[in-house]
């Protein structure tokens, strides 16, 4: 028998995790962590971050600024620091890390997963995984040689961007320099690196949640997904899948994250065509997608990332009903976004309204999501997504 123990918020003896980036997936493990008596610190670029209105205390901080996240570090001491985001100054968090601070699930994962060529490469040069084709460009020459060498179509991403910001998709014929200028617009950080990948044909997407604890490792049923521009607009879970695919697909994800160590909750995307699984992402944190399991699983994605952290046994997952989620986006830009919901799409029974409290809008930012479970995935995306029509973004007038 093993024990752990808990101390109390705000008092000598409190467990502190540091959130780095403070989005809505970082407010939903603020919100786990709050659970088990964790002391939290939410932190991002700008005032208001949803995961900044839950947590114990806020910073406002550049976290690509090496100086100020260090000096952030050494003021709270934290027992756990849990990047949210890509955009970090991770040669800082692996020096944090030699000196004793832990990160989650390990510098080395927060900094090869930080932009697509570190795990690119780490996945199909070093363990032999099968991917998309693909080639890496710094300038306009570099690239028009690399859409050249891929071939059309192919997808254009920058290294370093989230939620499909950058991404296009350049067809035969097509005006490749549109996707260059489009893919640098979109990075994120201070990268102007961009992969072009070969066009996979596939027939589903999925993110195989994968979970590396004290106990071993664990895999959620498999989440499919729908996007729209490179960003997620619908999930659900589970996804079937043709025999000997899921089994494959969960060796190739133990293999990946086993690499890159460490205890949390990784979201691993594959592109499945019949029977092939290709490897696309990897993100190591909770995952947009997986916010289906809000309804769909016993435990959440946010609740099995924060028990592997705090090194409590993650059980045999259980699926409670097939579920779905629909995302809700603004149309434009604006300050002190209004919802205006049809609740009648909330009389269904199993369904239910996440609105994650951002402070303002740009077109087609995620600002919440809708989720329903049913007796099959398909009434349950069909409950989601009539949940997530039914509310209108609209804006307060400004004070000034």
């Amino acid at each position: 028998m093993s024990t752990l123990t808990f101390g109390t918020p705000n008092q000598e003896g409190a467990r502190k995790l540091l959130l780095l980036g403070s989005g809505e997936l970082g407010k939903e493990v603020i919100l786990e962590a709050q659970r088990l008596g964790v002391e939290t610190i939410a932190v991002d670029s700008y005032e208001a971050a949803p995961a900044m209105q839950v947590a114990h205390r806020s910073h406002v901080i550049d976290m690509q600024d090496a100086d100020a996240l260090r000096a952030l570090v050494e003021k709270e001491k934290p027992d756990f620091i849990v990047p949210e985001i890509e955009a970090i100054a991770t040669a800082t968090l692996e020096e944090l890390e030699e000196e004793g601070f832990n990160v989650i699930p390990t510098a080395r994962a927060t900094r090869l997963t930080m932009d697509r060529e570190g795990i690119r490469k780490l996945v199909a040069e070093e363990l032999g995984l099968r991917t998309s084709p693909y080639a890496f460009a710094s300038t306009e020459e570099e690239f028009l040689a690399a859409v050249e060498e891929i071939g059309t179509p192919c997808v254009v991403k920058p290294v370093m961007s989230s939620s499909g910001k950058g991404q296009s998709v350049i067809e035969p014929g097509g005006r490749a320099l549109d996707a260059w200028e489009y893919a640098i617009a979109g990075s994120r950080g201070r990268s102007q690196r961009v992969i072009v990948e070969g066009f996979v044909d596939f027939d589903t997407e999925i993110t195989l949640l994968t979970v590396r604890h004290a106990g071993g490792t664990s895999f959620c049923p498999p989440v499919g997904h729908r996007q729209e521009g490179g960003d997620y607009v619908e999930s659900w879970q589970p996804q079937p899948l043709a025999d000997g695919v899921l089994e494959e697909a969960q060796q190739m994800a133990a293999k990946v994250t086993e690499e890159l160590g460490g205890w949390g909750l990784f979201g691993v995307e594959f592109f499945i065509d019949g029977e092939t699984v290709y490897f696309s992402e990897l993100s190591p944190r909770p995952h947009d997608t997986g916010m289906v399991t809000m309804v769909s699983q016993e435990l959440s994605e946010f609740a099995l990332h924060v028990r592997a952290i705090l090194g409590l046994p993650i059980p045999e997952i259980a699926l409670l009903s097939p579920g779905a989620s629909a995302v809700i986006r603004a149309d434009g830009h604006g300050t002190k976004p209004i919802f205006t919901v049809d609740t009648a799409a909330l009389e269904t029974p199993g369904t239910h309204l996440r609105l994650f409290g951002k402070p303002t809008t740009r077109p087609g930012r995620r600002m919440g999501v809708g989720l329903a479970r049913a007796e099959s995935v398909e009434q349950a995306r069909e409950n989601a997504k009539k949940v997530a029509s039914a509310v209108e973004v609209g804006y307060a007038e400004d004070a000034d």
